[in-house]
């Protein structure tokens, strides 16, 4: 645990420094610690490679990082609760009503005067939760025991519902078009410190919150007979982890846009490493999680430098050969 946090805080600070202007890590070092504790850094380093770190490439990595931590930490839930390793909250429509929300900001020019640039980030959150809920509520309407093969299936069709009323939306206002696809690519271009301010905290107390529940997600792996053996109320615990997976989610992909497959490839990882105590699996995914985003940030806007990748481009490059990888796989065992 202690080399993978290490080689979580290497991996950004090397994204840190490379770019259009390569800074060294000995100077990323030293203009970090300079920021954090107040000091001046040292005399050589330049004014315009300090502004361009701190500015800019330091708040890009760290929003990459908890955004991939957010990401991963939602499919850990979601694997575990629905029992299936190839869900995600997306599986649910949380995208789906993300973009929705997010494409009608932009194509009918959507302006909260009180939070003001945060408009689009906080529609776009709350339609994706809406989305979620939309779909439990469906559920539990077929289903009382809230099966989990019921709960897959309302959330892949309320998705294509959603997929099907944005389709609309952006086919009336050709204009907005490219921004709108671009925005459903997912990007961290352009963002800064009041970014990770919003996100951080609502991250850490949402991984917090589902390590608490590490034991109910233990015992739910082997199976809700076996959970309500043990006295776990499963429909109510049920109900909470998805929709805390949903908040991790909707907050993370509001900011920067939908991004896939990180969920689904790091609790892979994690559990193939720690094993499948959550206690160790929850942590460890948000390390590998937030890890494989900002190599993938930086992949996305070095690979062709100066343009730039949509990260969500990158990541499925990365997500879709292991995608059919778990699925071929679990698929022969059976």
């Amino acid at each position: 645990m202690l080399l993978a946090l290490m080689v979580s805080v290497i991996i950004v600070v090397l994204a840190i420094g490379l770019g259009s202007v390569y800074i060294p890590p000995g100077d990323v070092t030293n203009i970090l610690i300079s920021k954090v504790l107040h000091i001046a850094p040292r005399a050589d380093i330049e004014a315009v490679t300090q502004s361009i770190l701190w500015k800019i490439r330091v708040p890009r990595a760290l929003l990459a990082f908890v955004v991939g931590a957010a990401l991963a930490v939602s499919g850990t839930i979601m694997q575990s609760v629905l029992k299936n390793p190839l869900a995600s909250s997306f599986t649910l429509g949380v995208s789906s009503g993300a973009a929705l929300g997010a494409s009608a900001v932009m194509v009918f020019g959507l302006y909260l005067p009180v939070i003001g640039v945060l408009t689009l980030p906080l529609v776009g959150f709350l339609c994706g939760l809406l989305t979620v809920f939309l779909a439990i509520g469906f559920a539990s309407k077929l289903d009382e025991n809230m099966e989990n093969q019921t709960i897959i299936l309302v959330g892949m069709v309320m998705s294509l519902f959603v997929n099907a009323l944005l389709t609309i939306i952006v086919s009336m206002s050709d204009e907005h078009m490219p921004e709108v696809i671009y925005w459903q690519m997912g990007s961290f271009s352009l963002k800064d410190w009041s970014n990770v301010i919003i996100l951080l905290p609502i991250v850490i107390v949402g991984t917090i919150v589902t390590m608490r529940y590490a034991h109910e997600l233990d015992i739910m792996s082997f199976g809700e007979d076996h959970a309500r053996a043990m006295g776990i109320e499963i429909k109510h615990v049920k109900l909470f982890l998805i929709a805390m997976a949903a908040l991790l989610t909707g907050s993370a992909i509001s900011f920067v846009g939908v991004i896939g497959f990180i969920d689904l490839i790091s609790p892979h990882f994690a559990r193939r490493i720690f094993g499948s105590s959550h206690k160790y699996l929850v942590p460890m995914s948000a390390l590998f999680g937030g890890s494989l985003m900002v190599i993938s940030d930086l992949i996305a806007r070095t690979i062709i430098a100066p343009s730039e990748l949509p990260v969500g481009a990158v990541t499925a490059l990365i997500g879709a050969p292991f995608f059919a990888f778990v699925f071929f796989s679990k698929r022969k065992k059976g």
